[in-house]
């Protein structure tokens, strides 16, 4: 067998390996809106691994979050388990986050969260663990903007709790 078989044979593999075993991630946008006192925020979630972890939660295997049977809206499901998993501090003080609702995107949901009246902060401190019960690997990405200015977490099981420092004039 020469080298070139050797290497075609390990893509193949790795190719394999990565298709049995899909990615595990979410990413959330949060945006500083000055003008509005406000933080935006846009989290992308696939739909599959947040049935499995909707679906361990209550109990229920086989939930369908496209159409739940359940008596429970996507929203009411999904809007519970954001504010248990996903939270927002400003200079250490927890913040109050109010879900705004969600639209599906091919496999993703977008979910759309709002934290009002905010003032003035140097440090934003975010815990994501969603789905970290479920899939060990999860990561979840953030990303905070301020004027213009990106910054970048990624949370996972191990770390799901991190800080981010600003300089707002």
């Amino acid at each position: 067998m020469n080298i070139l078989s050797i290497i075609g044979n390990t893509f193949q593999v790795l190719a394999l390996a990565a298709y049995l075993h899909p990615l595990h991630v979410s990413v959330t946008e949060i945006e500083f809106d000055e003008k509005e006192k406000s933080l935006e925020i846009m989290m992308r979630v696939f739909i599959d691994d947040l049935e499995l972890s909707l679906g361990n939660k209550l109990n229920q295997p086989d939930l369908d979050l496209i159409e739940p049977k359940n008596g429970l809206t996507i929203d009411q499901m999904t809007g519970e388990y954001l504010k248990e998993h996903f939270k927002i501090y400003l200079d250490n003080k927890l913040q109050k986050t109010t879900y705004l609702g969600h639209e599906r995107e091919n496999e993703a949901f977008i979910f759309y969260i709002e934290v009002k009246n905010v003032k003035k902060w140097k440090t934003i401190q975010i815990l994501n663990n969603i789905i970290t019960e479920t899939h060990e690997d999860q990561s979840n990405l953030v990303h905070v903007t301020v004027r213009d200015k990106v910054r970048s977490l990624r949370l996972t099981k191990d770390t799901p709790l991190d800080k981010l420092t600003f300089e707002n004039k």
